[in-house]
């Protein structure tokens, strides 16, 4: 699978503002990747530099094989863009602002009318083609925004919240249509609706504070699995001892109250294992660790982790980790 989007240490300063710091990723042909982000995360600063209309202040990116800053003309005959506020004329007919978009895109002439009726075709526009774009609903003008993206039939599209205020079934709709292009066009997708990313993509990419905090194919997200354990004891010795477990990769504080420094308090913790397959040795040895050490095991679990615990998670590492460098 060839790479249409690689991009590698990307930064975008603003003065002293930090709104995207060492950005890489690369996403292959045909892939339908999410772009999560708390708001202000710096998702939308990604994706305008990705489409050069921000310059990048250090690192490069490459799309469909053309660097964003060697080549930016290049780059936007490849790529279809969706900004997260679509810049229409509300007072042109749908068909008549498509066909000047297309002159605009340089869509050949004996090209241009069959592309407009593709990209009508293949957004839902039939029944409005002929309507003035300020007298649609705002599904409808989203809708128009993405005809306008596919009109030159572009090798990767980019969606900047693609459902921004729709209501539930113009989300629905233009979920579907996502769907359906991601067989043809490389897609990326950005969004903090968690939802949207699990019924549409095939991978994950969660920024937070300007950087990239998790990067896994979804599948992944959904089987990653772990022990949860609750113990009364010592919450020192007790995270040592979980932390120096063969087989354990990751150990993390669920809840400890302040007591658990003596004897009669209580802890928990989540263990994520190296090896899946080999979680339940792990859920064994962990019990018998507690056992032994003469702490009482009040709960001991396996569970599954959902999106939406690996995105809160991933953030609130990511702004830990800030909130060390600063102080560092």
């Amino acid at each position: 699978m060839g790479r249409m989007i690689e991009v590698e240490r990307l930064s975008k300063r603003y003065g002293s503002v930090r709104a995207v710091e060492g950005v890489s990723f690369s996403i292959g042909r045909g892939e339908i990747v999410g772009l999560l982000g708390p708001n202000g995360a710096g998702k939308s600063t990604t994706m305008r530099m990705l489409t050069t209309f921000l310059m990048p202040t250090s690192g490069r990116a490459r799309l469909a094989g053309h660097d964003v800053l060697d080549e930016p003309l290049l780059v936007r005959r490849k790529i279809g863009y969706l900004p997260e506020s679509v810049p229409l004329y509300p007072e042109m007919r749908v068909r008549e602002f498509l066909r000047f978009r297309a002159s605009l895109k340089d869509v050949p002439r004996s090209k241009r009318r069959g592309a407009i009726d593709d990209a009508i075709e293949m957004t839902g526009l039939e029944g409005v083609s002929q309507r003035v774009v300020g007298n649609l609903s705002k599904g409808y003008r989203q809708r128009v925004g993405l005809a306008d993206a596919l009109l030159s039939d572009p090798d990767i599209l980019i969606l900047d919240e693609p459902t921004a205020g729709l209501d539930p079934i113009q989300i629905g709709e233009v979920r579907d249509l996502i769907r359906e292009l991601g067989k043809r066009h490389t897609i990326l997708l950005s969004t903090h609706i968690l939802p949207e990313v699990e019924m549409v993509c095939g991978r994950v990419i969660i920024i937070a504070s300007g950087r990239i905090a998790l990067d896994e194919p979804l599948e992944r997200l959904r089987s990653g699995r772990s022990v949860e354990v609750e113990v009364r004891g010592p919450v020192d010795a007790v995270r040592g001892a979980l932390e120096t477990a063969p087989g354990a990769a990751r150990v993390r504080a669920i809840a400890v109250e302040e007591a658990a420094k003596e004897d009669a308090g209580v802890c928990a913790f989540e263990i994520r294992p190296k090896d899946e397959g080999g979680i339940e040795e792990l859920r064994e040895l962990i019990a018998k660790r507690i056992v032994q050490n003469g702490w009482a095991v009040r709960r001991l679990d396996l569970s599954r982790s959902t999106l939406e615990e690996r995105f809160v998670r991933a953030v609130r590492d990511a702004v830990v980790v800030d909130h060390e460098g600063e102080a560092a």
